[in-house]
């Protein structure tokens, strides 16, 4: 099989979906690589390093779309790919459909088999492909909430520790998952005042039970959320519904019960946000404000420690790339039933129930030809 590897052009993304030793095993495997030019250089990847595994570098992405069988990507397409996209060609990448109609009907129009690495499940019913990105996230959220609470950067002026005399920052993390409990866990390493907040008793005393002394946990309802925000220096939206939008817990009303200038971190921007006044921004122009409360909504977190997040999402990714060129999707499907699920569209239907029902598109369920 022809498998693609184009360079990401979303603003500021430093991520490839691909590493050199991933190349080098499909080549080995009798497939062929084409990677365009500078794919890997966000990453520290040069081409050499690509050729020198066997892949074999072309011009532009219209070289790489147009003759790849299987198109691997790290963010969903864009406007200028909508017309490489062509009928049964598959395209494996984050997709976050349920977040942007546009970007549905666009993708959906061009025929292509649309396979999101966000609702792919793994054999224990987990996400394997959103985890190593949702860590990264989660970690960075804390690191970038440091940074904006920072007066300079229209912040409270709060250190997240504190020091003897003087109190630590209180944050409030809106969601248990793996967002949530990698933000808390750095949060808790900085010793902030953290508390998370979940609607699942059992996360909540999964977590209690890991989390050090300064991590609490309340259950999350419209009461607690709102008691929390008087006291929150920041805020972590960390909610997930897997391929639905995120839901809105929080707001424009509410943010007037914040204190001035701290700091939302929405990592749920990707599938639309968790709080009203949420838009997507960009690492160039990351924050706004609306309310006196500083807003960082940027949809790729990740793509700012490119180094990391590749080798991380690749890690996971690499072995369904194999399958899919090997064995092609019935077969990797068969071998892999989680990766049907993954499946958002094919043959010009939408495939996955929550996508289709946000947009009130037909669904139609997937079977593998």
């Amino acid at each position: 099989m022809i498998v693609g590897l184009p360079r990401e052009i979303k603003t500021d993304e430093y991520r490839v979906a691909m590493i050199p030793s991933g190349v080098d095993e499909l080549t080995r495997s009798g497939h062929t690589v084409l990677v365009e030019q500078g794919a890997g250089v966000g990453s520290g990847i040069s081409d050499q390093e690509y050729v020198d595994a066997g892949g074999t570098i072309v011009a532009s992405p219209a070289d790489v779309f147009g003759a790849a069988e299987l198109i691997v990507k790290v963010k969903e397409p864009l406007a200028a790919e909508w017309p490489l996209l062509r009928p049964g060609q598959m395209l494996f990448t984050y997709m976050h459909f349920a977040a942007d109609e546009e970007l549905t009907r666009r993708t959906l129009a061009t025929g292509c088999t649309a396979l999101a690495y966000e609702t792919l499940r793994g054999r224990a019913g987990d996400l394997p492909c959103l985890t190593p990105m949702s860590e990264v996230a989660g970690r960075m959220s804390i690191q970038e909430g440091a940074k904006y609470l920072e007066r300079p950067q229209e912040g409270r002026g709060i250190l997240l520790g504190g020091v003897p005399g003087v109190p630590p920052a209180h944050i409030l993390v809106l969601g248990g998952g793996i967002v949530g409990k990698n933000a808390a866990r750095i949060a808790a390493g900085f010793q902030a005042d953290v508390v998370i907040a979940d609607i699942n008793m059992e996360r909540l005393r999964y977590l209690d039970d890991i989390m050090p002394a300064n991590v609490n946990t309340v259950f999350s309802d419209r009461h607690n959320i709102r008691e929390e925000l008087r006291l929150a220096d920041l805020v972590i939206g960390a909610v997930l519904i897997p391929g639905a939008r995120a839901p809105r817990l929080v707001t424009r009303e509410d943010l007037k019960l914040m204190k001035p200038g701290a700091v939302i971190i929405d990592v749920a921007i990707d599938q639309g946000g968790c709080f009203e006044t949420s838009r997507p921004t960009t690492h160039s122009e990351p924050t706004y404000i609306v309310e006196g409360i500083v807003h960082y909504c940027v949809t790729n977190m990740p793509g700012a420690v490119g180094r990391t997040s590749t080798y991380a999402l690749c890690n996971v990714t690499f072995p369904y790339v194999l399958e899919l060129a090997t064995h092609g999707l019935a077969g990797a499907c068969a071998r892999h039933p989680g990766l049907a699920e993954a499946v958002n569209m094919y043959g010009g239907h939408v495939t996955n129930r929550a996508v289709a029902e946000t947009f009130g598109l037909p669904y139609v369920e997937f079977r593998a030809a």
